[in-house]
């Protein structure tokens, strides 16, 4: 896929967020995301990294969370969150938000898959309707089915993943998924949110892996 158009894709999602973020309130600031145990905050927190964190800042990071990949990024994510104000992270984002430099070992459709992804874990709780666009989305759940880094190849093994918003399909298998682009996205991610619009035999087994 070319790069170019990935990352016109994320910018485009990221300038957006710096939208949504902008429009928030002290109260939706501090509400829970979707993101267990994060609040909006630390979310976008957390969408500040991609483009600024370091091999160095990693492997710091990783030593002070004792190898456990989650913790560092949740510690990082609220040392953020306390050390600049919403004003101030909104201004980061929007300013790397073309930028083409990713985390150390990300793969150029992991900044994608992130933005929209947290773009959700942000707006659903909040009420707030986020439409994700959908040959971005195709192209982000692509990825993550294949990608080792999401647990979804194991979770999706057996299993056709098919898109009710646009002709896509990947997978095979003797299960089925089927469902809007953005919810089998969520759900490829670990997330449960998107699971009330998705119908298949696949469903139930996948759901209980969560």
């Amino acid at each position: 896929m070319d790069r170019n158009q990935i990352l016109a894709w994320v910018q485009a999602e990221r300038l957006s967020l710096a939208d949504l973020f902008d429009d928030l309130d002290e109260r939706e600031w501090a509400a829970a995301s979707l993101c267990a145990g994060w609040t909006v905050r630390e979310v976008a927190a957390h969408l500040t990294t991609s483009t600024r964190t370091t091999l160095l800042d990693m492997i710091k990071g990783a030593i002070r969370a004792r190898g456990d990949f989650d913790r560092m990024v949740a510690d990082e994510a609220r040392e953020l969150a306390v050390r600049f104000t919403p004003a101030e992270l909104v201004a980061q984002i929007r300013e790397t938000a073309g930028s083409a430099r990713r985390a150390p070992m990300a793969a150029p459709l992991d900044p994608l898959a992130d933005a929209l992804v947290h773009g959700q874990d942000v707006a659903r709780p909040l009420g707030r309707v986020r439409t994700m666009p959908t040959e971005p989305a195709l192209a982000a759940l692509g990825h993550v089915l294949t990608s080792p880094f999401y647990g979804a190849r194991k979770r999706f093994r057996g299993t056709r993943v098919v898109a009710t918003d646009a002709q896509w399909s990947a997978g095979k298998g003797p299960d089925e998924i089927r469902g809007p682009a953005a919810d089998l996205l969520l759900l490829a991610t670990g997330r449960p949110a998107g699971l009330d619009t998705l119908s298949g035999p696949g469903l139930q087994r996948v759901a209980a892996t969560l």
